[in-house]
């Protein structure tokens, strides 16, 4: 059985009970800052799709009595990035209320695995069970030869792990064995992914939501990447075969949330242009929003190419689609082919994007600062081209960066490369390696620079008059957008994904590898950051939106046009910088004519046997 977690006595004294009660403490931990201090908010920016899932598998063991009629199992969860999670209180509320817990960290990713392990170790201190999940021990079992020594270390301290999916009712298993005191050092479930459809529905309850901008939540409705990218884990943890739920879940899951007036959502599959039954999905949500009232909107994330598939811009805004996040990675077709990007084709871009656009969605792109042909001097000229002739609204840089679990990560691993030891820094948000090309100081700047450049005055007022035109351009989001991931960066230091409102800081849940800090000096500095940083807010958002509501106001708005925005003739396309001075750029556009060709030969030879 599990044990008395009484914060006054020693573990040793902690004695063995038979208990009516179990507690599962679900805690999605956040990571580190450089200074060492959790980053948290008042209101963070991205609800936890893992925190959804495990909460929803752990309602249906709930439901099923998994550890026997006799005995109630009680749910608790904490989303980090934005509530203080203090491992002594919750070892308290436990012995307060009686019975046994566990407690599960779930969906760490190696940038996370620092922070799990200081509050495992904590929790451990105070005789409770912890298990720890997600993509970092995913990544691992899946693709290094051998553990790490940091999980080897944990397991020894008596720390479980687990590998894999939790649906398939696995949850029960570690459940039982957690309340019997039999937690197994790994659970591994790496070769055996599950079927999604009738599984228990993702949900948070609405006290996650609240915490969150914009009041978000989200979910998952297809697992799996076909493609072979070599810097993701997504296919190395989640595997190449798309695995998909289904039309009823979907309608269950939003139906469910709506009862609790949500009705904002992040569809979190990494691709949902590749997931199989992506138009039965959309019908469905279509059907809740003209059919039977449901204001919903969504979030999701495609691939360069959606645009190739029969309606499916056309059924994503249909379904409430307003933002889109593109996997755009890197404009040089050469630096796309090292990654084994091989599906993105710069020839699609400019077409794709403006499609989005012409329906009214707001695009966001992700871009890698440090492929293998990068130098300081290319990537600032790629940011603009992109610029000036790309009609993207939003463009959110990464470091490439070789995660565990992912085959760069493994191909440096082998060749017994240079990475850095402090998983903390494994954000995309920290160079983590050395360049071929660049020096880490070359490497560091373009980083930056890059942030600097595509987030100017300039080319956010760009952004705007290019919204302005549009009847559902929406120049007011697509500002507040801008601003929030401009000024995340340079106010907060932090990657945007990171980002909220108002950064908490407490001074005794510092890292525990630094010592703890004066109170004075702690306070002191904490104090003058909130200041600094309110003023720098107020002094931007004020120039920003004075300029908004300049432009708002200008009689010739509707005027506006640019490179970005038009279609042109087919030589002036091949005229443009994004195929002239990209590496393999012109090589692209031959292989484009050679593909247009092709379907040309097979649509007109179809027409013909009509």
């Amino acid at each position: 059985m599990s044990v008395d977690y009484d914060v006054d006595r020693k573990p040793e004294e902690v004695g063995q009970k038979n208990y009516r009660k179990f507690h599962l403490i679900i805690i999605k931990p956040t990571h580190y800052d450089d200074e060492g201090y959790p980053i948290q908010w008042l209101r963070s920016a991205i609800p936890s799709n893992t925190l959804a899932c495990l909460y929803g598998l752990a309602e249906d063991c709930q439901k099923r009595k998994v550890l026997g009629e006799s005995i109630e199992l009680k749910l608790h969860s904490y989303d980090e990035t934005n509530i203080r999670v203090e491992p002594k209180r919750l070892a308290k509320m436990v012995q307060q209320d009686g019975g046994g817990a566990l407690i599960a960290l779930v969906g760490v990713q190696s940038n996370q695995f620092p922070r799990a392990l200081d509050l495992a170790r904590q929790f451990k201190a105070l005789n409770m069970e912890v298990c720890i999940g997600g993509f970092h021990v995913s990544g691992c079992i899946s693709m290094l030869p051998e553990v790490p020594q940091e999980i080897v270390e944990a397991q020894n301290e008596g720390i479980s792990f687990f590998a894999g999916e939790a649906e398939n009712q696995r949850l029960d298993e570690v459940l039982e064995d957690s309340f019997h005191g039999t937690l197994k050092p790994l659970y591994n479930y790496m070769n055996d992914l599950p079927n999604l459809d009738n599984q228990p529905d993702p949900i948070l309850p609405r006290k996650h939501i609240i915490r969150t901008l914009g009041s978000h939540s989200s979910f998952d409705l297809g697992r799996g990447c076909p493609y072979q990218c070599s810097f993701c884990t997504i296919i190395n943890v989640q595997g190449r075969k798309s695995r998909s739920r289904s039309a009823d879940d979907v309608e269950r899951i939003i139906r469910r949330n709506y009862a609790q007036g949500i009705d904002r959502f992040f569809i979190t599959d990494d691709n949902f242009a590749r997931n199989k039954d992506w138009e039965a999905l959309f019908d469905r949500i279509i059907d809740l929003r003209h059919r039977q009232g449901f204001n919903i909107k969504f979030l999701i994330q495609v691939d360069t190419l959606c645009h190739r598939i029969d309606r499916f811009i056309e059924k994503a805004c249909a379904a409430g689609v307003t933002r889109v996040f593109i996997g755009l990675e890197n404009i040089n077709p050469d630096n796309l082919l090292a990654a084994k990007k091989r599906q993105n084709k710069i020839t699609e871009y400019r077409q794709m994007l403006q499609e989005w656009r012409d329906h009214g969605a707001t695009t966001y792109a992700g871009y890698i600062i440090g492929f293998p042909s990068d130098t300081r001097e290319s990537i600032l000229r790629d940011i603009e081209i992109i610029k000036k002739e790309l009609p993207l609204d939003l463009l959110e840089f990464f470091y490439l960066t070789p995660l565990p679990g992912s085959e760069d990560h493994l191909n440096l691993y082998r060749k017994n490369a240079w990475m850095d030891e402090d998983l903390n820094k494994y954000d995309t948000n920290h160079r983590v390696s050395h360049h071929g090309k660049m020096s880490d100081e070359e490497w560091e700047s373009a980083y930056k620079e890059a942030w600097k450049s595509y987030y100017s005055r300039e080319h956010i007022e760009t952004v705007l008059r290019r919204a302005a035109v549009h009847k559902r351009g929406r120049p007011s989001n697509k500002l507040f957008l801008m601003l929030f991931f401009h000024l995340m960066v340079k106010l907060e230091g932090v990657h945007p994904l990171e980002g909220g409102f108002f950064r908490l800081k407490y001074r005794k849940d510092r890292r525990s590898t630094l010592p703890l800090e004066n109170p004075f000096v702690f306070y002191s500095r904490y104090f003058a950051e909130i200041i600094g940083k309110h003023w720098g807010y107020l002094k931007d958002v004020t120039r920003f939106y004075w300029l908004y509501y300049k432009l708002k106001n200008s009689p010739d708005r509707m005027n506006y046009s640019d490179t970005a925005l038009e279609k042109g003739s087919e030589e002036e396309e091949e005229g443009l910088r994004l195929y002239k001075d990209t590496a393999g750029g012109e090589a692209a556009i031959e292989k484009m004519k050679k593909t247009q060709a092709i379907r040309d030969r097979v649509a007109a030879k179809n027409v013909s046997s009509q």
